[in-house]
C-alpha cells in the first residue's frame, strides 16, 4: 500500500509522480483498454488542508477546465457540450456524441424519489439530511459506480466508486474510492472537485472541513506516446520544476451556498453558450464572483472577442492572477505566431 500525505495538491503529486516513476516497469505494467501504464495498486492519499487544491506549476495548474468540471457536476449534467467546453477530450468517451454514460452529477444530483408533497429527494440532499439528524452516522455514502456499469460496453465507466462524508471533531472529513485513477490528468482536477463538493457540504452542514481522504485501487501513469509527451514525460517534468509557492483557496462563505451556486451555473451557461455579455448579479459573494470571472477568461481566451487585461485586475482573491496570466501570455504567443505567418504567406 502507497501512503501519501501533504498539505497542499502540489506535495502530494510530487509524492505520487516520485513514487510511481521509481515502480520497475515490467513488473507493475498493466495493459489496459486505454493504453500501457505503470500502477500502484492500493494507494492512499490525503489532503491535510482541502483548500490546498490548486496547483501552482507550469506543468499542471489547470484551474479553468477544473471549474468548469466542476459546474458540470453541480448542474447534474450528462451533456458533452458542457465538458467538452473544458476538456474536449471527453468527446472520444461519448458513445453518441451528446451525453456521457458515466457522468457524476445525474448520479449524485438528479432525483432519486418523490415526496407526496412534491419534493424530490436525490443523493446529495439524502446525505445532508442524514448528517444534520446523526452527525456520528457511517452510513453518508454515495454510490458512482454500480454494477451495471461494469457490464456496460460503452466508452465511458465511472472511475470513482463512492463518496462518503463524516462528522468528527466538529470538522466534515471526506473519502473518495475510486477503481481506477490516472494520476497525471485525472487526479488533480478529481482532487479540486471532490474537495470542493466536500466544502459546500461542510457549509450546508454549518461546520468547518476536516482531511481529505482518496483511496484509489489502480494508481498509474500512461506510457510514452511517439506522437507526443506522454504522462509519464509529462510527470518527471512536472517533479523537474522544483517546489512552488503554497496559496490555497480562500474560505467558502458561510451560509448556505446554493443560491450563489445556481447564480454560477446559469452565468456559466450564459458565457459558454455566448448568450449575451456577462454582468455579476449585484450582492454575489466576491468568493463566487472570482469563480465567474475565471470562467469568463476562459471563454475569453479560447474565443477572438474580448480582452484578458480587464479580467486580471477584476479579481478579488490576488492567487488568481497566476492563472489569467498565463493565459494572457498563451494568448500573446498565439497572437505572434499567427502574425508570423500571414507575415511571411505576403510576402510568398
Amino acid at each position: 500500500m502507497f501512503h501519501a500525505s501533504a498539505d497542499n495538491i502540489d506535495d502530494l503529486m510530487r509524492a505520487v509522480f516520485a513514487r510511481l516513476l521509481s515502480e520497475n516497469r515490467d513488473n507493475n505494467r498493466v495493459e489496459a483498454t486505454k493504453g500501457n501504464s505503470t500502477e500502484v495498486f492500493g494507494a492512499l492519499l490525503r489532503l491535510t488542508n482541502p483548500r490546498g487544491r490548486l496547483g501552482r506549476s507550469v506543468a499542471r495548474s489547470r484551474v479553468f477546465s477544473a471549474i468548469g468540471e466542476l459546474t458540470w457536476y453541480l448542474s447534474g449534467s450528462n451533456e458533452l457540450a458542457h465538458i467538452e467546453h473544458y476538456i474536449p477530450a471527453y468527446r472520444k468517451f461519448s458513445d453518441d456524441k451528446k451525453t456521457l454514460a458515466g457522468a457524476y452529477g445525474p448520479r449524485i444530483f438528479a432525483p432519486t424519489r418523490a415526496h407526496g408533497d412534491g419534493v424530490f429527494d436525490d443523493e446529495w440532499n439524502r446525505v445532508i439530511a442524514l448528517l444534520k439528524d446523526r452527525a456520528g452516522s457511517r452510513n453518508a455514502v454515495i454510490q458512482i459506480y454500480s454494477n451495471k456499469d461494469g457490464r456496460a460496453a460503452g466508452n465511458d465507466i465511472p472511475c470513482t466508486c463512492t463518496f462518503q462524508f463524516a462528522i468528527r471533531r466538529d470538522r466534515l472529513e471526506m473519502h473518495v474510492h475510486m477503481r481506477s485513477n490516472d494520476a497525471f490528468l485525472g487526479l488533480p482536477h478529481d482532487i479540486f472537485a471532490f474537495t470542493m463538493m466536500q466544502e459546500i457540504a461542510a457549509r450546508e452542514l454549518g461546520i468547518e472541513m476536516g482531511k481529505y481522504h482518496h483511496s484509489v485501487a489502480s494508481l498509474h501513469l500512461y506510457d510514452d506516446d511517439p506522437t507526443g509527451l506522454s504522462s509519464r514525460t509529462q510527470a518527471q517534468m512536472y517533479l523537474d520544476e522544483g517546489l512552488f509557492e503554497k496559496v490555497p483557496m480562500p474560505r467558502m462563505p458561510m451560509g448556505d451556498p446554493w443560491p450563489a451556486i445556481r447564480t454560477l451555473l446559469q452565468a456559466e451557461r450564459q458565457m459558454r453558450e455566448e448568450l449575451g455579455a456577462y454582468v455579476p448579479p449585484a450582492g454575489l459573494d466576491p468568493y463566487w464572483e472570482d469563480l465567474a470571472t475565471l470562467l469568463r477568461v476562459h471563454a475569453v481566451a479560447n474565443g477572438t472577442q474580448g480582452q484578458l487585461d480587464p479580467l486580471l485586475d477584476g479579481v478579488h482573491f490576488k492567487g488568481y492572477r497566476l492563472y489569467i496570466q498565463d493565459r494572457i501570455a498563451r494568448r500573446k504567443q498565439r497572437a505572434a505566431v499567427r502574425d508570423l505567418f500571414h507575415g511571411s504567406a505576403d510576402h510568398v
